[in-house]
């Protein structure tokens, strides 16, 4: 189970770290991006002055097997072996692609993950999961290989913008959700408008917490971890059709409407209740805005959906809720009805 560190003193919690493991060389991932805003955060660190430095594009589109393998190359060149470490530096796209590149390279090398946005601090770099995109398909291929530790320091998510903010609280209302009443009226009560970063950094940690419990339980979701999956299935097919369309959403965005649609879903199989329903949608109808799709999209939509890993023959799996904290996994739901979610998400939110 890998070890999570919520650091407040980024460079000494980092030094520590290392020291506590063996290795031969050190190599830290970057992208161009937090090569820029994060990388001075950490370079004045004695080891990672030392380390490596592996820079690649930024943006989610840049997640594939071209950048991948460049992450190859440059371990390969630069004398990494069996017993080297990488440390990811960035969101959720850098410690998935750098996840899978520690997993794969010479069969596996220990990797570190310093999550530098709100959505890689509470999705991408805890749990294990790790992948590149495609075939035009989200996280297509990729293995469960979890990093040592995962350090969390919400020093950085004051540089990001209301975006980037938004696309990581996304999945915190999924966390809510899942996890009880208190957890999910805490997450919709917080004003996105007027930040409070103390309050934001507790917040962030109580999601952690709610996902750390899950994964340690079933690692391999072959079981109650599919409720990390809420959202998901319909959230993954709006992100594949905003990059097929080249108007590229954020992930977090996609997971919002996801979330809408399968808990509209969830109260026409499960019974979920239709006042928390509401509450939710309200909340992100108020924060996050929509890409414009119409009804000439929703067989495509359609088809990423029947694409999704987590499926099981011809069925589309969904997770649904009967209640906040009452999970229903391995649902299915008719193409008729899926299409009415996505109805009610274009009425609801005005998308």
């Amino acid at each position: 189970m890998q070890k999570v560190i919520k650091s407040t003193d980024l460079n000494k919690d980092l030094t520590d770290i290392l020291s506590q493991l063996s290795f031969d060389r050190l190599f830290i991932l970057t992208d161009e991006n937090t090569e820029k805003l994060c990388y001075p955060l950490v370079q004045d660190n004695e080891q990672i002055a030392k380390a490596g430095k592996i820079v690649i594009k930024a943006g989610d589109n840049n997640k594939n097997i071209e950048q991948l393998a460049s992450i190859w190359k440059y371990l390969s060149e630069n004398g990494a072996t069996r017993h080297s470490l990488l440390i990811n530096l960035g969101g959720g796209m850098l410690t998935d692609i750098g996840g899978f590149a520690a997993a794969s390279f010479k069969r596996g090398i220990k990797c570190i993950n310093i999550p530098t946005t709100l959505l890689g601090a509470v999705d991408a770099a805890v749990g294990g999961k790790t992948g590149i995109n495609f075939n035009g398909l989200k996280n297509e291929i990729g293995a469960f290989a979890p990093a040592e530790t995962v350090l969390i320091d919400s020093a950085f998510f004051k540089s990001l913008d209301a975006q980037n903010l938004l696309s990581g609280y996304a999945e915190m209302i999924k966390h809510g959700l899942i996890d009880s009443d208190e957890t999910w009226k805490d997450v919709i009560s917080f004003d996105m408008e007027e930040v409070d970063f103390e309050r934001l950094k507790q917040l962030v940690v109580n999601s952690v917490l709610v996902k750390e419990r899950i994964v340690e339980v079933d690692p391999f979701e072959r079981g109650i971890r599919k409720a990390l999956n809420l959202g998901h299935t319909i959230g993954h097919a709006f992100e594949s059709l905003s990059y097929d369309i080249n108007r590229p959403i954020q992930h977090g965005y996609a997971v919002a409407w996801g979330l809408v649609c399968e808990l509209y879903l969830s109260l026409k199989y499960c019974g979920f209740p239709k006042e928390k329903l509401y509450k939710t949608v309200y909340f992100i109808r108020d924060n996050y805005e929509g890409f414009f799709y119409d009804c000439n999209h929703y067989d495509r939509l359609y088809e990423y959906m029947k694409h999704d890993k987590k499926n099981e023959s011809d069925m589309i799996n969904f997770t649904f809720l009967s209640d906040v904290g009452k999970i229903e996994i391995n649902r299915t739901a008719t193409k008729e009805d899926i299409y009415d979610s996505i109805d009610f998400l274009r009425e609801s939110v005005g998308l």
